[in-house]
């Protein structure tokens, strides 16, 4: 099985840019002729979170216009930037979402089963799932124990190092990370919101975060660092799963570049 991941899309209205400088609509049509154009056609694609970038009825409208493009069936979670019932009422016709509360499930009709999580607060920016979520995600893990399981949030269950996507992490990971650690089937978490690729050995697991799909988020380490971005470079990810060699992860630029070149 062949599973892509698109992230933070940030999708607005008609005529304006991401923080007003990024295509990011245009930059999700790119995203999504880049996995037609793959070599192997992806079974499924994963968006997570961050769909639109401030969670107006107009901008669901628009994603939902611009993911009509997508051939490919695709999962979806919230992330900080969405709002959850708009959410709900633009994704109304994708059925594994719940009617009410927070929009966590799980889709087991695939060799790999997904559990979407949702690591949204409404109203705020960082990550947390309460004592009832975990309770949820507990039950579930518990019902299948050998099947191959992939995880998604929107928030990375731990501590990137740079200073100004710390401050909206998702707090109290380790409640998260024990009840992951309790399952030994759980082969990837994947994640969102901090538009790079990040890896971590976390729960038993591994844990790695998608870069975006518009601007990338400046890697800087010092602890007094200021917000920084830049459009580019963009990419997806691309988890493969098989049953003889497991999952691997591969990052997945978007762009025009250089080549091919008659080598490897």
């Amino acid at each position: 099985m062949l599973i892509a991941q698109l992230s933070d899309l940030h999708v607005r209205p008609h005529g304006q840019l991401y923080q007003g400088v990024a295509d990011s609509n245009a930059m999700l049509v790119e995203a999504i002729d880049h996995l037609h154009g793959l070599d192997r056609r992806p079974d499924l694609v994963l968006l997570t979170g961050d769909i639109v970038d401030q969670g107006t009825a107009d901008e669901y409208r628009v994603a939902r216009e611009l993911l009509a493009r997508l051939s490919i069936p695709c999962l979806v979670i919230p992330g900080n930037h969405d709002e959850r019932e708009n959410f709900r009422a633009a994704f109304a016709d994708h059925a594994y979402l719940p009617r009410q509360g927070p929009l966590h499930y799980c889709v087991d009709e695939h060799p790999v089963r997904i559990i979407g999580l949702d690591s949204c607060i409404p109203g705020e920016h960082h990550g947390h799932i309460d004592a009832a979520g975990l309770q949820w995600l507990a039950g579930v893990l518990e019902r299948e124990t050998r099947k191959p399981t992939l995880l998604m949030l929107h928030h990375p269950p731990f501590v990137s190092g740079i200073p100004y996507m710390d401050v909206y992490r998702y707090y109290d990971a380790d409640a998260l990370a024990r009840v992951v650690a309790q399952a030994n089937n759980v082969e990837l978490v994947v994640c969102g919101h901090v538009h790079r690729a990040m890896l971590r050995r976390w729960a038993g697991t591994v844990v790695c975060a998608c870069p975006s799909t518009t601007t990338e988020i400046a890697l800087q380490l010092a602890p007094d660092a200021a917000s920084l971005s830049w459009i580019g470079p963009r990419a997806c990810l691309l988890h493969l799963w098989d049953d003889a060699h497991g999952m691997i992860t591969h990052t997945s630029a978007i762009g025009d570049f250089a080549g091919p070149y008659p080598f490897a």
